[in-house]
């Protein structure tokens, strides 16, 4: 008997993937490239030297981990890394992309995790705690941005469920609130203010069902290493299915709640972040369409690839049932 293999919507032919050892080869060839001061700068201008204090915040103890195989192929190729060190938001430390300087600022020393609420196992992490009870895998995973860009990344993480499996949310637990780190004295903050204050700190929430999902995984690295602070170091929720700001960076508590909570954008500007926010096509922002996205990829010339969106960003057949 034959047995006929339908591909997910997700994967790409065998004969596209990147070997793994290309892969890597790859990785230690840009880093001897960056250590000669050759390599071109993610910007404009091919012919641009690297900064050299953006290389240092992702020059960071490596993770020796295993490509979960599930999570190991996609329909496009890995941003490459200095281009998403430099380029992303951290609204703690401003609006516009280049905040990687800003987010130098964040103490990661000893860090802790509070994991409180409506659980039978309320329990205290501090970094290495976590790294060490619950095994780490990388995933490549898409991220799609609301503001119609995305990319392709290579977390390190576990799985949500794991920690939920830890402290055993109790019945009455409905959802669960990330907060991030929040200090006054360093946080820059955004430029503008919508009606009064901002409502720091930073917060997201996901319902049970949804982070019991095999996708929802907590990151402590990316690109074979630990955590740049730009990336919401040391440890960040990865919801690829739901746009970015979905994904809480620098979670010093996670609360198990009776409640749907309130979350920093969706009590600022509820008609533009909504609670649920994941990735549609069919669904405009209220400035934008949210049909196609631009893809942030290549190296040499901070190139835009035009591309279709996905619904539920491509992983519905993991996500879909839990919105039917």
């Amino acid at each position: 008997m034959t047995t006929i293999r339908v591909p997910k919507a997700w994967e790409i032919p065998e004969t596209e993937v990147t070997p793994e050892a290309i892969y890597f080869n790859r990785r230690r060839f840009l880093k001897t490239l960056v250590g000669a001061s050759i390599l071109p700068i993610l910007g404009c201008q091919s012919s641009s030297q690297p900064d050299q204090k953006l290389v240092a915040t992702i020059d960071l103890a490596k993770l020796s981990v295993k490509t979960n195989p599930a999570f190991a192929k996609v329909d496009r190729p890995i941003t490459t890394e200095l281009l998403a060190a430099r380029y992303n938001n951290y609204y703690e430390f401003g609006t516009g992309k280049s905040i990687w300087q800003a987010a130098q600022s964040l103490p990661t020393e000893d860090w802790k995790v509070e994991v409180t609420g409506s659980v039978k196992n309320p329990r205290t992490y501090d970094l290495d705690d976590l790294i060490k009870k619950f095994p780490l895998e990388e995933r490549i995973y898409r991220f799609r941005c609301v503001e119609a860009w995305s990319m392709v990344l290579p977390w390190i993480g576990f799985p949500m469920k794991l920690l939920m499996a830890e402290v055993e949310p109790t019945s009455k637990a409905k959802f669960v609130r990330f907060t991030s780190y929040d200090n006054p004295e360093t946080r820059v903050g955004p430029s503008w203010t919508l009606s009064g204050n901002l409502p720091w700190p930073y917060t997201e929430s996901l319902t049970l069902a949804e982070m019991a999902n095999d996708l929802a995984f907590f990151a402590v690295g990316i690109y074979g290493h630990i955590l740049p602070k730009q990336h919401g170091a040391p440890i960040r929720e990865v919801v690829p299915w739901k746009y970015g700001f979905k994904g809480a960076k620098s979670i010093v508590k996670i609360e198990f709640v009776e409640s749907q909570p309130s979350t920093f954008w969706h009590t600022l500007v509820p008609d533009e972040y909504d609670f649920e926010a994941n990735v549609n096509p069919s669904k405009p922002h209220p400035r934008w369409s949210q049909a196609t996205e631009k893809f942030v990829g290549a190296v040499k010339d901070f190139s835009w690839e035009k591309r279709d969106t996905l619904p539920y960003n491509g992983y519905g057949e993991y996500v879909a049932s839990l919105y039917s």
